[in-house]
C-alpha cells in the first residue's frame, strides 16, 4: 500500500538545467551594456594583451570594465593585470561570487584566482570548462558595466562555444591576428565561427604589426606586410587598426604592469587607444543609454 504522504522527487532533465542556467545568466548579465569576445582561433597572437588593453583602454576613457578571462587552462590575465595571487571572495547574502578589483577599477574574473599556485594545472574534459564559465556569468557579481571584455582562448571549442550559445546579447567578436599567412589562414576559423554561431564580428586587430627603430625611426615589417588589412577585406568586415611590436610590452607582461598605464604616450599605446575610440564611436549609442 502506497504511503499519501510519500516525498516526491523531481529530477532535472538536463536540458532544463541548461535553460535555468541560461536564465541566470541572463538575469546577472542584464546591466553589462556591451559584450565583447576576443578571440583569435590561433595561439601567440597576443589576444590576452589585447583584452587587457582594450579593458584598459576603454577604464581610461571613464567606462565601467569587466573582464572575464575563459582561458581556463592557460588563464594570464591576472597576470597581465598585477593581479596574480588574488583571492576571489563569496557574499553569502546574495550567493554571487565577488570579482577582484584591478587596475583603473576594472573588475575581474580568472581562474588563476581559484588555483592554489600559478602553476597548478587544469586537468578537466571539455564540459567542465563550458560550465565553469557559464558559472562565471551566472554567479560574478558584474553590477552595472558598460563594457565585458572576454578573453577567449585559442581555437574554436568549448569556450568560444559556451560564450556564443550562453552570453545573452553579444555585442560581438574581435578577431586578432598577426601578420603572417600562417596566423591568417588559422583565424579564419575564428571568423567563420563566428559567422556559424550568428556572433556579429566587431573587426579585426592586427598585433605585432610593425616594428618602428628607436635610432632611425624607420618601420620594419617583421613578420609581414597588412595581412590582417587584407584578410579583414577578403572577408568583409571592419579593420580596426594594427598594434606595433614593442619590447616594453613584453617587460610590461612579465611584470604585470598594465602596458597603457606605464606607457601612455608611445606609439603603440596610442595605437591602442585609436582602437578604443573607434569602438566608442561605433557603440556611442548603446553606450551612453542610462
Amino acid at each position: 500500500m502506497e504511503r499519501e504522504d510519500r516525498v516526491r522527487v523531481t529530477i532535472k532533465k538536463p536540458e532544463h538545467i541548461i535553460d535555468e542556467l541560461r536564465k541566470n545568466i541572463e538575469e546577472n548579465t542584464k546591466h553589462i551594456k556591451t559584450k565583447f569576445a576576443i578571440i583569435s582561433g590561433k595561439g601567440g597572437v597576443g589576444k590576452s594583451f589585447v583584452s587587457v588593453s582594450l579593458a584598459v583602454g576603454f577604464a581610461l576613457r571613464g567606462y565601467k570594465v569587466g573582464v572575464l578571462d575563459a582561458d581556463i587552462y592557460g588563464p594570464t590575465v591576472a597576470k597581465l593585470l598585477g593581479l596574480a595571487g588574488s583571492v576571489i571572495q563569496v557574499d553569502q547574502t546574495v550567493d554571487r561570487i565577488i570579482p577582484v578589483i584591478g587596475p583603473a577599477g576594472i573588475k575581474v574574473i580568472s581562474m588563476d584566482f581559484l588555483l592554489p599556485s600559478e602553476e597548478t594545472p587544469v586537468i578537466w574534459r571539455g564540459p567542465l570548462v563550458g560550465r565553469a564559465i557559464a558559472e562565471f556569468l551566472a554567479k560574478v557579481f558584474w553590477g552595472s558595466l558598460d563594457v565585458l571584455v572576454v578573453d577567449l582562448p585559442p581555437g574554436t571549442g568549448d569556450a568560444p562555444l559556451t560564450i556564443a550559445q550562453m552570453l545573452p546579447n553579444i555585442t560581438g567578436s574581435i578577431i586578432v591576428t598577426t601578420p603572417s599567412d600562417v596566423s591568417a589562414r588559422i583565424v579564419k576559423k575564428a571568423i567563420i565561427f563566428s559567422q556559424k554561431m550568428n556572433v556579429p564580428i566587431v573587426g579585426i586587430i592586427e598585433n605585432m604589426s610593425y616594428f618602428v627603430c628607436p635610432k632611425c625611426n624607420e618601420k620594419y615589417f617583421i613578420f609581414g606586410r597588412e595581412i590582417g588589412r587584407a584578410l579583414a577585406e577578403e572577408m568583409n568586415i571592419p579593420y580596426l587598426g594594427g598594434i606595433p611590436l614593442d619590447p616594453r610590452i613584453s617587460e610590461c607582461n612579465d611584470l604585470g604592469i598594465p602596458f597603457l598605464l606605464k606607457y601612455p604616450d608611445i606609439e603603440a599605446s596610442k595605437a591602442i587607444m585609436n582602437i578604443v575610440d573607434k569602438l566608442r564611436e561605433h557603440f556611442k549609442n548603446i553606450l551612453e543609454q542610462e
